[in-house]
């Protein structure tokens, strides 16, 4: 593992991590017409290199930020998110602005209505930039649109490819993605920025274009772990619109950042997790986990269970429940689907119920053999993704054992797990490969277990990355 080369920072607005941002804007040393300006420029400067975003709403966010400046300097501060720009994955609907999933599909569509967690954006007083690219459908692990923010000439992993990028290059101060088999955690990991994917149910999906609806999450990207502590405490809670949200008292995920994470149990695994993982990924890791054992955490060897059903538990609901939520246009318009996105969608079309019934009892299975191995641990720590980013052209990673795996499914394989069970997880950029392309760690964590994660998460950042780097993109 190496890191990649510093550069001199230069002290503009849109290298600003959201809390340090929130921080200035607060303490009124910076405006959030600055900031969002400085954003809206760097947007313009390397956009069209990086291919992040849709749908750029420059005009709404100077307006937005004007007015979050004209409350804050009357003394109705909102919070954190007050006056700090975001961008949404387009599947994500705001109202007047089109959602187009990435696909000539949805062409002409604009919503009339928010998505639940715009609404409570926008109530937080946080600043649209825009709608950022998605794999079509969010249905792939490379969203082809957009480079890699860190190298033009690798993916930017997906399907919130568009987000991370965004991110990770100053275009966005943080971001929305979604995630059904690691579409927050692999492009974060790709691109040296945080996603986290919360406990089924806790954000809200209303609004929100499914891919699978027992497996979809929404959640952030930011630049930091406390970051996406402040996003979090503004997503999280019960809306009756999305019938798998979870209806429990908000939790105040800021108050366990900067806490000791000594006595904390984190899992590493000696099956599955490192397996078919390419050698600096595992060591960049390993490194990593070292340093929370540095800081009081105690790592245990774990077993991980069941591993043997992931990819055919996530296939057998991620497909026929994809298929059925398409099953309309998919018979109308098949054309307008690009080639792999609608091959996918017509391979749904012939998926027995029988298997996606087992895929589910595997499910049950797999959730309750998880629950047992937490009884031990308070959270597993492997790679998110098993190589760092495929070259654009590239089809397949080679491992060392002569087998040969589809990029996609490389990507999908250590994040489905968190899906399936609905766990939380959370990955943070732990290094650089030997080519300047960034290595993340995941961390898994029990359901509801997210405060725990981002202690971990901010403890290892603050001792070994206290300031966040933009990408050059």
């Amino acid at each position: 593992m190496t890191h990649a080369p510093s550069s001199t920072p230069t002290p503009l607005p849109y290298h600003l991590s959201l809390t340090e941002a929130a921080r200035l804007i607060a303490d009124r040393t910076l405006s959030p017409v600055e900031l969002t300006t400085s954003v809206l420029d760097r947007i313009a400067a390397v956009e069209a290199k990086a291919g992040a975003y849709v749908t750029v709403t420059g005009e709404a966010a100077l307006a937005s930020a004007a007015e979050a400046e004209r409350e804050i300097a009357a003394g109705r501060h909102r919070g954190p998110l007050h006056g700090i720009p975001v961008a949404l994955k387009d599947l994500i609907d705001v109202a007047g602005v089109p959602t187009t999933a990435s696909s000539r599909v949805r062409d002409g569509h604009t919503p009339d209505a928010d998505a639940a967690v715009t609404e409570r954006l926008r109530a937080a007083g946080a600043v649209l930039t825009g709608k950022t690219h998605t794999h079509e459908f969010a249905y792939g692990l490379t969203t082809p649109q957009t480079r890699n923010a860190w190298s033009p000439e690798h993916v930017a992993g997906g399907s919130s490819g568009g987000s991370a990028a965004a991110v990770a290059a100053g275009t966005a101060t943080f971001a929305l993605g979604t995630d059904t088999g690691g579409s927050i955690r692999v492009p974060a990991a790709l691109n040296h920025v945080v996603g986290l994917k919360p406990t089924y149910g806790l954000v809200p999906r209303h609004g929100v274009t499914s891919l699978s609806w027992s497996l979809d999450h929404v959640g952030p990207i930011t630049r930091t772990a406390g970051d996406a502590a402040l996003v979090l405490q503004a997503l999280a809670g019960h809306d009756p619109r999305d019938p798998a949200s979870l209806d429990r008292p908000h939790e105040d995920y800021t108050r366990a950042l900067g806490k000791p994470v000594t006595g904390l149990r984190i899992g590493v695994p000696v099956n599955y997790y490192f397996d078919r993982v390419r050698p600096q990924v595992a060591a960049a890791v390993r490194a990593a986990v070292d340093a929370l054992t540095a800081l009081g955490a105690t790592a245990v060897p774990v077993h991980v269970p069941m591993t043997e059903y992931v990819h055919a538990a996530q296939w057998g609901h991620m497909v026929p429940e994809a298929t059925a939520y398409h099953q309309d246009t998919l018979r109308a318009v098949p054309d307008l689907y690009s080639d792999d996105v609608r091959i996918l969608l017509e391979a749904g079309e012939f998926f027995p119920a029988t298997d996606y019934i087992r895929a589910q009892r595997t499910r049950t299975l797999m959730h309750q053999a998880w629950l047992e191995l937490f009884d031990g641990i308070d959270a597993l720590a492997g790679p998110t993704v098993p190589a760092t980013a495929a070259r654009a052209d590239q089809t397949a990673f080679a491992w060392p054992d002569g087998s040969t795996e589809p990029v996609s499914d490389a990507y999908v394989r250590l994040s489905a797990p968190a899906n399936l069970t609905g766990f939380p997880a959370l990955s943070v950029p732990v290094g650089f490969d030997d080519q300047g392309l960034p290595i993340g760690m995941q961390l898994v964590g029990r359901p509801l277990g997210e405060s725990t994660l981002l202690q971990l998460g901010h403890a290892y950042e603050t001792a070994h990355r206290p300031v966040p780097r933009t990408a050059p993109a």
